[in-house]
């Protein structure tokens, strides 16, 4: 079982990220599992933390991430959902925790070694 959940919403040609205020870093909204929590309960409750105004359609586990982050040396254990609808307004919950949210093209920002890897292998480079 993944240690935590991501979520992955899409809207005209954007994605849905937030800003963690500790480092200013960008991700792909999610946190960890608390004691027995399947990883689609995790992601509603931190959906409802951070952007509790968000209101999702359907969600499909699109992949579990296992593996070391090549560039931090971090284990990731991650499941990744896609939502095939989004809407509400972004507004954001947990002001401790996170500070923006936006839609917005998934490059030229900085993202959190996780929300990169989800990134290059949902949204690769277009050559």
């Amino acid at each position: 079982m993944a240690k935590s959940s991501k979520l992955v919403a899409t809207k005209r040609g954007r994605v849905l990220l937030v800003r963690r205020r500790r480092d200013r870093l960008w991700m792909f909204p999610g946190g960890r599992k608390r004691g027995r929590e399947t990883e689609m309960d995790c992601l509603r409750r931190e959906i409802r933390e951070q952007l509790p105004e968000l209101q999702l359609g359907r969600l499909r586990l699109w992949k579990e991430v296992k593996a070391r982050n090549r560039r931090s040396g971090r284990k990731m254990s991650d499941a990744i959902f896609v939502a095939n609808k989004a809407s509400g307004r972004l507004a954001i919950g947990d002001k401790k925790e996170i500070d923006k949210a936006t839609w917005r093209k998934p490059r030229g920002i900085r993202l959190t070694p996780t929300s990169r890897y989800i990134r290059d292998k949902l949204f690769p480079r277009r050559k």
